[in-house]
């Protein structure tokens, strides 16, 4: 391979690798076969999206709602809510995710590549954001903000100087400051959820995703890799998920809510509070079950972990009810 095709800037080399042939996230296994997210770690996580599914059709006053998922893995999560609403509610469920329909999904799942639109109701992004291809930026030892390369095997280089409306990105969210210092451009990330929002013709747009904010960005970025269960480094060929925590504040810009998953959920009503050890008396089981389920809600809310994760809500108005 010569050095021009060998070399690429990150966004385009993770492109390749998670979406290209045979890249990481359409592989059969998705990404259940290789690390865990919240919707895997309990079912009470798919219920805390119906309760929110259920207040977003509350506001728009109908028991009609849709429920977009982007980045919908192979359907765990709207299957989950599915299940949890039950007749409660009449859903129009869409799962947005560019690897093939998984067999056997529920036939009321529409399965898409792209974010529909005009609907109204819930778009909930889990772990969406994260892997939207980015570049990265390093500042060099006389303090020029290069673009890093990549190749295949994960060597890097420095490359030409950030300009345009990259330059713009990190000199508002980012400003790289000492030599050595790095970041990923979150520019794609923010256009990528924007036009998600812009989608909605009513409801919330929730991502939940790791992420920084502007007082806390990490000093050397935090791109890395994940392969079956294990952190690994970031190297382009499709072996491994390739991915980088989001500067969510400037997705959202200043209209957004941004909370930890910690409060979101504990507004949904998920507590890690063991149940009162009387119970054990009055219904063994009953306690078990109850010591159970706030065992699986300290692992969605533990700090330092998933509790961790940041939420970002926008609302778009429901302007055809005026």
């Amino acid at each position: 391979m010569d050095e021009t095709c060998q070399w690429q800037g990150w966004r385009e080399a993770t492109e390749r690798a998670l979406y290209g042939p045979g890249g990481f996230y359409l592989r059969p296994e998705g990404p259940a076969g290789h690390f865990r997210t919240s919707v895997h770690a309990s079912p009470l996580f798919a219920a805390a999206v119906a309760r929110l599914l259920g207040e977003v059709a509350e506001e728009l006053g109908t028991d009609e709602v849709d429920l977009v998922d982007v980045g919908a893995g192979r359907g765990e999560l709207l299957t989950a809510v599915l299940a949890a609403v039950g007749s409660s509610l009449s859903v129009r469920a869409h799962a947005v995710e560019r690897a093939a329909r998984p067999a056997g999904l529920d036939p009321r799942v529409e399965w898409t590549d792209r974010v529909p639109r005009g609907v109204r109701g819930l778009l909930f992004a889990n772990e969406w954001l994260d892997n939207v291809p980015v570049d990265v930026a390093e500042a060099d030892p006389e303090g020029t903000v290069r673009y890093v390369e990549v190749a295949p095997d994960g060597t890097e280089r420095l490359g030409a100087p950030v300009s345009g409306p990259d330059a713009e990105w990190l000199a508002r969210w980012w400003p790289l400051r000492e030599p050595g210092a790095r970041a990923e451009i979150g520019r794609p990330r923010d256009e990528a959820w924007a036009a998600a929002v812009a989608s909605l013709a009513a409801g919330r747009a929730v991502a939940v995703d790791y992420a920084h904010v502007h007082a806390s960005r990490p000093p050397f970025g935090s791109l890395t890799g994940f392969r079956a269960g294990r952190e690994v480094p970031p190297v382009p060929d499709g072996s491994c998920d390739v991915t980088s925590h989001v500067a969510l504040d400037a997705c959202g810009g200043l209209a957004a809510e941004l909370v930890t998953q910690r409060e979101a959920l504990r507004r949904l009503g998920v507590s890690g509070e063991r149940p009162p050890l009387a119970l054990a008396s009055t219904d063994p089981a009953g306690y078990v079950r109850a010591l159970a389920s706030a065992g699986e809600a300290a692992e969605l809310t533990a700090r330092g972990g998933l509790g961790d994760f940041l939420w970002l809500t926008q609302r778009v108005p429901d302007t055809a009810a005026r």
